[in-house]
């Protein structure tokens, strides 16, 4: 890899990852964040668990989900954002 490419922390990949799953990361972040997971056994690790996550889950759609269970789960992230 280039050394152009910046260098990602844990953290910062693990905020990331959903964007990078779902193809929406600009080409420079998807590069340092695919070099990160090259070089890291752990952050490897979790995106290959995320993966396997989302494939056994399946997908939810805005429409699947009533506003009730919206509004919990909400306020259930950010309770536990807020920690």
């Amino acid at each position: 890899m280039s050394a152009s490419i910046e260098q990602l922390s844990c953290q910062e990949l693990v905020e990331l990852v959903t964007d990078y799953l779902e193809g929406a990361l600009p080409e420079r972040e998807r590069d340092s964040f695919e070099h990160h997971i090259e070089g890291c056994k752990g952050c490897h690790e979790y995106v290959r668990q995320m993966r396997e996550t989302i494939e056994l889950t399946g997908t939810l759609a805005p429409a699947d989900i009533s506003p009730e269970a919206e509004a919990a789960l909400l306020s259930a992230f950010r309770d536990w954002t807020s920690r």
